[in-house]
């Protein structure tokens, strides 16, 4: 059977939040009822480039795949790989780079429904990349936000995006000058950077808050203080392996003992009830994404479906 292959284009052209929202909150369902295998992402490197690789199953989900992507001086490429799950032949490719950026954004919507107070209506930003876009997206489909103050280090493009942004998501994006004013009285804070030091503080969030920590995937790099982990009344995260190898986020508040693994809780358990949510209106909750094949894997063979259906994409003589 040739072998379906998806440019970004094609991708663009299918995915929408609703669907990576929905395809994402199944797979971390599936990971909760031991349906699902989730292999944290390995790497290894050449003097001038670095592969990740993140494979991942569910066979009640029809998936079974990984994600591989190359960070180079470049620049990077991602793609997913989709394999039949019952003959193990290779059915699909897609270029996934917006996939990764949405199914990431996605992650934080599930988790923001689940956390967060209902009556939400406030957003802090830190960050104004790609990935900062789907981070807001994904809450304001899920919550009926009114207004958002964001911060980045460079003043021209927090202006860009925040008139951009006001129209794709249809609230108010204001920009802010400083930090602080991301967070303070915020009802979600999302922090979405490349940075290595911390760009939010503890003393800087307010009870009730929800926080989604989604810019660092290295042991070197942390977006937050360890007085965010001492305000925090729930810690959760997408998987307690990968964050083991991958969450510099908790590495000063393990140190300090502020945290320990015993109550860093994963996500998946938490969205179906295994272990409880927020339980008050002023708790304050952590949810820490590092990205798992499984989202990846769960939004493409979704994409799949509807390529298929609507006769996009190209087919590949090979398999």
């Amino acid at each position: 059977m040739p072998v379906l292959y998806l440019t970004e284009d094609d991708v663009r052209g299918l995915l929408t939040m609703d669907l990576a929202l929905g395809a994402v909150e199944a797979a971390f369902r599936k990971i909760s009822l031991d349906e699902a295998v989730n292999i944290p992402r390995q790497r290894c490197q050449t003097d001038h480039a670095m592969l990740h690789v993140l494979p991942a199953a569910a066979k009640t989900l029809n998936a079974l795949g990984f994600k591989a992507y190359t960070t180079a001086k470049p620049g990077a490429q991602f793609h997913v790989y989709l394999f039949n799950p019952k003959a193990g032949g290779l059915t699909a490719i897609l270029e996934a780079d917006y996939l990764g950026q949405m199914r990431t954004g996605a992650a934080s919507g599930v988790a923001t429904k689940k956390l967060a107070r209902a009556d939400s209506t406030t957003v802090g930003l830190y960050g104004t990349g790609k990935q900062a876009r789907t981070q807001l997206e994904a809450v304001c489909r899920v919550l009926p936000i009114q207004r958002v103050h964001v911060f980045s280090r460079n003043e021209e493009r927090r202006q860009a995006f925040a008139a951009d942004m006001t129209t794709v998501c249809g609230v108010e994006v204001v920009p802010v000058t400083r930090p602080e004013e991301a967070a303070r009285g915020c009802d979600v804070i999302i922090t979405a950077t490349s940075s290595r030091e911390p760009v939010l503080l503890g003393e800087w969030i307010a009870e009730g808050a929800h926080l989604n920590i989604i810019g660092s995937n290295f042991l070197a790099k942390s977006e937050v203080d360890v007085d965010v982990f001492r305000k925090a009344t729930l810690v959760t995260v997408d998987s307690k392996d990968q964050a083991r190898m991958e969450a510099g986020d908790f590495i000063a508040g393990l140190r300090e003992g502020v945290l320990n693994w015993a109550t860093i809780y994963e996500f998946p358990h938490v969205l179906v009830g295994r272990y409880p949510g927020r339980r008050t209106p002023k708790d304050v909750t952590v949810f820490k994404s590092l990205g798992l094949g499984i989202e990846d894997i769960a939004v493409g063979v979704r994409l799949v479906e509807q390529a298929r259906l609507k006769g996009v994409g190209h087919e590949l003589p090979i398999g």
